[in-house]
């Protein structure tokens, strides 16, 4: 029987969570939330958990407005939650995976570090098809509440789009934090070299190192997420797992030794 794994990093109280859940739901999936206990932002793949004797705590919630859907609350990192999900914890695996809904846009190739596309990474990997869906909620002024409806309310023509792809396509959706009548149309995306804000390290003392967040100079590429997220659209992109690069000519430079 085929069902949806909603998972996220933002953890099992997140309302982005709840309101991707409840879109699947409208949508016409049988789903399933687990997420993990604790915030776990920036987890990207990681596969730790908080195991005990080879036992990972699990405990059930009720989330609101979506009576009768199973909820966990799982003591480890998303991508943990989506492996486990495909390697035996349920009678049957996922057919499809969406993760988030993400408190913050994750873009360019920083989503290497984000868990919310780590986790529809993990899925593709055992040829499943994921969603990571995030809200670019960074700007929102205080006392706002983002809003989650708008970017879940894009999910259903996505899952369509998702739908008649191979097997194993993982997709990451930004959606900029913007009333639904003033969103610019569903654009596909390239990764920009640089996400929106870039983390810079410096040394402090012997004992600290200090972390900060920038925005980085210049202009983000034409037709990146990056630039088309800054201009109203929501972005669409095709991401794939880790693999070989073929390009390099490593074999022709072991031969040259």
């Amino acid at each position: 029987m085929s069902w949806t794994l909603i998972t996220n990093d933002d953890g099992i109280g997140a309302p982005g969570l709840h309101a991707l859940a409840a879109a699947a739901v409208a949508a016409g999936q049988r789903v399933v939330v687990a997420a993990p206990a604790e915030q776990s932002s920036g987890a990207g793949a990681s596969i730790m958990a908080d195991q005990r004797n080879g036992r990972v705590p699990v405990r059930r919630h009720e989330l609101p407005g979506l009576d009768g859907v199973p909820a966990y609350g799982v003591s480890a990192q998303p991508a943990f939650i989506a492996f486990a999900a495909m390697r035996g914890w349920f009678a049957e695996p996922p057919t499809l995976v969406l993760s988030g809904i993400n408190e913050g846009a994750n873009l360019g190739r920083a989503i290497a570090h984000s868990g919310t596309v780590g986790a529809a990474l993990t899925a593709g990997r055992f040829g499943v098809r994921a969603l990571a869906v995030s809200l670019d909620s960074d700007d929102t002024p205080a006392g706002t509440d983002p809003g989650w409806a708008v970017a879940a309310g894009l999910v259903p023509e996505v899952l369509e789009l998702l739908a008649r792809t191979p097997e194993g396509t993982v997709l990451t959706l930004n959606v900029p934090d913007l009333p639904a009548d003033q969103l610019g149309e569903l654009r596909v995306a390239t990764l920009a070299t640089k996400g929106k804000v870039e983390f810079r390290v410096h040394n402090l003392d012997d004992d600290q190192i200090g972390v900060h967040s920038i925005t980085p100079p210049g202009t983000a590429e034409p037709g990146s997420d990056v630039a088309l997220l800054s201009a109203g659209h929501p972005t669409l992109t095709a991401v794939r797992s880790v693999g070989e690069d073929a390009g390099l000519p490593l074999a022709d430079l072991l031969t040259r030794r």
